[in-house]
């Protein structure tokens, strides 16, 4: 089996040079690769293994029984199988699946503190009980947050390497326009990547067949994990509201207003039930929440409407095998990405944004037909994002750019199925640059 390169990758090994490295905590979806990962760098860098997996050996959450002590659960440890060693500073005590004993993170201060041996904890679903990790392990270890393959890790997994990335983020800084067969050919694979999403089975089966054949089938049954997921972690009332809310994303994104509208789930829903439902998906990194803003100004945190939002899936070629037979057809047989009235454009635009560490907004004003998909900022300025499904004419995006009312909005940024270029201060590159949008703020002024 071809092992894919990830970004944790290079944190992984960044972490393991610190020497005052603390107690590593990898948080994300199921099934997105953290286990995989975590194994292919221990496996090169130490020289014993403890990997401790809670669903799979439930017997091993006895091991706090004499505390919570790094020596005490070394012992218990031991006890339980004697053929594991523990050699001081050649050990790596891998916890996994740590949503099933979270109470574990409590000895990752005593294992700061003693020193002698590596620690990584992982788990799905962590978020649902990240108050109480936090509060028992705050100042004692390292985060790290990860999600399914982003396109650059697509592209790594289909044999391109760091030329390829740079060359893009070089056309997007000097604004030169890709030639006609770097066009076609990266728009081809962003094409494919957004059909089969970034979940690893999904991307490994099509690397290796080089076809579709069997993505669909893999897709829906990740989807039906996540739904077997929510009843066996939800409490009981709210397992059916989470359901509902989950595959009404597909059905809300295909609206022209792609808001997501509580009273629609079920009837007599309302906001005070639903939204624990909606921040339960949200925790658990299934869905991504885009807030919508008050107005479109400087800073964004604390300048939204925590009642207005959009939900999008966190990966999005698991909403697509969420569509209608008909969609499938249409947009694997016909590349149809229009489909769903830009709700996959815009699902992949905000995936690509969170992947990269932005946070999602977006603004729509009461009064008028001005409304615009994303905002993303820089230290001084604010920078509207719109999604053009097809070609046309961007009227919100040169009205909060002309208007004074806008003061923090001096330049607009359109992603599109066309090339790079820039004018009346809107730059406009392609879907496939997305993900580089935060490297290309951070390097080139706005």
């Amino acid at each position: 089996m071809i092992y894919l390169k990830r970004k944790i990758d290079y944190f992984l090994q960044t972490w393991k040079r610190d020497s005052e490295r603390k107690p590593l905590i990898v948080r994300g979806p199921r099934q997105i690769g953290k286990t995989e990962s975590v194994l292919h760098f221990a496996k090169d860098n130490y020289e014993n293994v403890i990997h401790i997996n809670f669903v799979e050996e439930p017997k091993y959450r006895m091991i706090t029984a004499d505390g919570y002590g790094a020596a005490d659960i070394v012992k218990n440890i031991s006890r339980l199988d004697p053929s594991k060693r523990f050699v001081p500073g050649e050990t790596l005590l891998f916890f996994d699946e740590l949503q099933e004993f979270p109470d574990i993170a409590t000895s990752l201060k005593f294992f700061n503190l003693d020193g002698r041996f590596d620690v990584i904890c992982s788990g799905s679903l962590l978020g649902l009980y990240y108050k109480k990790i936090e509060s028992n392990s705050v100042g004692y270890k390292t985060d790290y947050e990860m999600y399914s393959l982003d396109f650059e890790e697509f592209l790594w997994a289909k044999g391109y390497g760091a030329d390829t990335v740079d060359g893009m983020l070089t056309h997007m800084k000097d604004r030169t326009p890709f030639n006609a067969l770097e066009l076609s050919l990266y728009h081809s694979l962003f094409l494919d990547y957004v059909v089969l999403g970034g979940m690893p089975a999904v991307v490994r089966s099509y690397v290796e067949k080089n076809t579709f054949e069997g993505t669909l089938q893999l897709q829906r049954q990740l989807v039906a994990d996540y739904e077997e997921d929510i009843r066996k972690y939800a409490d009981g009332a709210d397992q059916t509201r989470i359901l509902n809310v989950f595959r009404q994303i597909p059905t809300q994104l295909a609206k022209e207003n792609k808001k997501f509208q509580i009273s629609k789930v079920a009837k007599g829903a309302r906001f005070k039930d639903y939204w624990g439902c909606v921040e339960w998906l949200s925790n658990a990194g299934i869905v991504n929440i885009c807030y919508a803003l008050r107005f479109p100004e400087l800073p964004l945190k604390g300048n939204y409407d925590g009642s207005k939002f959009k939900l999008y899936l966190s990966d999005t070629g698991l909403l697509v095998s969420m569509l209608d037979d008909e969609a499938q057809d249409d947009l694997r047989s016909n590349r149809n990405l229009g489909v769903y009235k830009g709700a996959l454009y815009e699902n992949m635009v905000g995936e690509a944004l969170v992947k990269s560490g932005l946070g999602l907004y977006y603004y729509k004003r009461e009064d008028s037909t001005l409304e615009e998909d994303f905002f993303v900022r820089t230290k001084n300025s604010l920078l509207p994002l719109e999604v053009k499904a097809r070609r046309g004419t961007s009227k919100s995006l040169a009205t909060l750019i002309a208007q004074e009312k806008y003061p923090d909005i001096r330049y607009g940024l359109k992603a599109s199925a066309g090339n790079i270029g820039f004018s009346d201060n809107i730059l406009t590159f392609p879907y496939f640059c997305v993900f580089l949008l935060r490297r290309f703020l951070e390097v080139c002024s706005l």
